[in-house]
């Protein structure tokens, strides 16, 4: 029975994890799609001033980032929106990890030559043509390390998820957590080895990169 149950609280676990780390990456890119277009199309310094302040998130601890969204919710006195949206964990979330979303972008389009563009307006190419029949297809690589890269982020993030995440919203980082706290060190093997194999993605991708290119 106990075995059951613990059975039944891993897989929400993990459906709690896969979707919002799924969620939160293909809302990343999409962002980042747009921030890396807008500085490129415009070349405003103002656009590339705001994309590489953007990066510094990366950088903040997630306990850092979770305590500040915890204190400016209390000074517009609406913390309780944390307790029936996972909104605010998004949020913190796009903060922490929109940047990896964002670098992969801008590199891949750093390939796509203004040549290129030049040649397809030559040939007729409207600009959401050129995007959608030249670009994307050429970004196709950039825009799947950049989802995967946040997933892999996303899915692994514990501060940030322990203050913000609705009550009763446990993730695989949460969980294993929770039970090494209490030194229930079977139970927590499940949930800590999913979260070491999603891990493991990265380095698959770039091993496997590297070594199409030699």
């Amino acid at each position: 029975e106990q075995g059951l149950e613990m059975d039944s609280r891993y897989w929400t676990w993990l459906k709690n994890s896969l979707s919002l780390s799924a969620f939160t990456a293909i809302l990343a890119v999409l962002c980042a799609l747009f921030l890396a277009y807008a500085a490129r199309l415009t070349q405003s310094k103002t656009l590339q001033g705001v994309n590489r302040l953007l990066t510094v998130g990366y950088a903040l601890p997630g306990a850092v980032l979770g305590v500040g969204i915890l204190s400016l919710l209390g000074l517009l006195d609406i913390a309780w929106l944390m307790s029936i949206s996972v909104g605010v964990l998004v949020y913190a979330y796009l903060i922490r990890f929109l940047s990896a979303g964002l670098q992969s972008i801008e590199t891949g389009l750093t390939r796509i030559t203004p040549a290129m563009d030049g040649t397809a307006a030559l040939l007729g190419a409207k600009p959401m043509e050129m995007i959608w029949r030249i670009h994307l297809p050429l970004l196709k690589r950039s825009v799947l390390t950049a989802l995967l890269f946040v997933f892999v982020d996303v899915m692994k993030e514990l501060p940030a998820t322990l203050l913000l995440r609705p009550f009763n919203l446990d993730t695989l980082a949460v969980a294993t957590y929770q039970l090494a706290a209490d030194e229930r060190l079977t139970e927590l093997a499940l949930p800590a080895l999913s979260i070491v194999l999603v891990g493991l993605l990265p380095v698959i991708l770039l091993s496997r990169a590297i070594a199409q290119k030699r």
